[in-house]
């Protein structure tokens, strides 16, 4: 009997191991392999740059990521198409022989907005990972259509935060989705506002380079400013306001703060937080190419380069010896309680 007991108890250890789990493990297959879907495209395609064998399984969310049957598998790099809807968004878990990861496209398929992206997947100094579909960064909600509409209320967000005065709210309006809460948090540094925008036009190039290094500056010292980021880390520490959403005007500035300090906080490194604000070049290109072939010297405004979100850092270790010391200092964060809640 004893013997009976001791091989069923191997048996079952080893189907334990044989079953897949949902996370990140082995090799590191962060820039290795990548879900991509443009607002044009309207099915995913999986993006990989590996050598061995592979599987990769989807659900409608990390947690209900179906391990069971691999929605494709191969061998090698290579782009696959993948099943899926423009409706909704899928959650993917990859496995290869020398490791895992979770996958999820990163910048949203938003035909009326742009700069929509999902904070997850960004690795942490301590080797863990952001979790994927709690927290996002966007740009205005004033153009959306009804298809990016459904797509967003797919994410189930509960917390929408909104940067930008009311002046902005006036002039453009969000457009909203069912069940999300929206907080109204302006921040207005310099009072840098939409009326006093014409008169930039005649400052040169490198005036509004300085004008955003101090605004970046000013987004961490003013008081007003200040209090808003605090609201933003009482939301984020609060599991009932998950998921949450913030944006501005363009998602760069106030948003492009905002997503580094929420970084910052779950101790993902300067580099690699430069690195995530340095994508609102990328994702805006588009939408302000316009503007700066007509007027060049406005190009400060309307892009992001590191030397505005270093001015920050700059500030905040200058203060304060550290970020983290900045963060729970003067915003209030419990750098703890982040990472507990936000890192796989």
């Amino acid at each position: 009997m004893k013997k009976l007991i001791c091989i069923l108890s191997i048996l079952v250890g080893l189907s334990a191991c044989n079953q897949q789990r949902v996370g990140y493990s082995g090799e590191d297959l962060t820039g290795k392999v990548t879900i991509m879907r443009n607002k044009d495209l309207k099915e995913p395609k999986l993006v990989l740059d590996v050598v061995d064998k592979w599987k990769l399984y989807e659900g409608r969310s990390v947690d209900s990521i179906d391990m069971s049957k691999p929605v494709l598998q191969g061998e090698g790099k290579g782009e696959f198409a993948l099943p899926g809807n423009a409706s909704y968004r899928s959650y993917f878990q990859l496995v290869t022989s020398n490791g895992s990861t979770i996958l999820a496209e990163r910048l949203l398929p938003m035909k009326g907005g742009y700069n929509f992206r999902d904070l997850g997947g960004i690795k942490a100094s301590d080797g863990r990972h952001v979790k994927w579909g709690e927290v996002f960064r966007t740009g205005d909600w004033a153009h959306l259509t009804d298809d990016d509409l459904q797509y967003l209320h797919s994410l189930g967000l509960v917390s929408i935060v909104d940067f930008r005065t009311d002046e902005e709210r006036k002039q453009e309006p969000s457009k909203q989705i069912d069940r999300a809460k929206v907080y109204n948090l302006t921040i207005a540094p310099g009072n840098l506002s939409v009326s006093s925008l014409a008169e930039l036009i005649s400052f040169q190039k490198e005036q509004l380079d300085t004008i955003m290094i101090d605004l970046n500056r000013e987004l961490l010292a003013d008081q007003v400013s200040i209090k808003q980021y605090q609201e933003f880390f009482a939301l984020l520490q609060n599991q009932e306001s998950l998921p949450l959403a913030f944006h501005c005007s363009a998602g760069k500035d106030r948003t492009g703060m905002a997503a580094a300090l929420f970084l910052f906080a779950l101790g993902v490194d300067e580099e690699s937080v430069i690195h995530d604000y340095m994508q609102s070049r990328v994702f805006l290109a588009d939408k302000y190419q316009k503007y700066v072939d007509q007027y060049p010297n406005l190009e400060p405004l309307l892009t992001v380069k590191p030397a505005y979100l270093q001015s920050g850092i700059n500030y905040m270790k200058k203060e304060y010896g550290t970020v983290e010391s900045y963060l729970e200092a003067v915003l209030g964060v419990d750098i703890v309680r982040m990472r507990e809640m936000y890192l796989y």
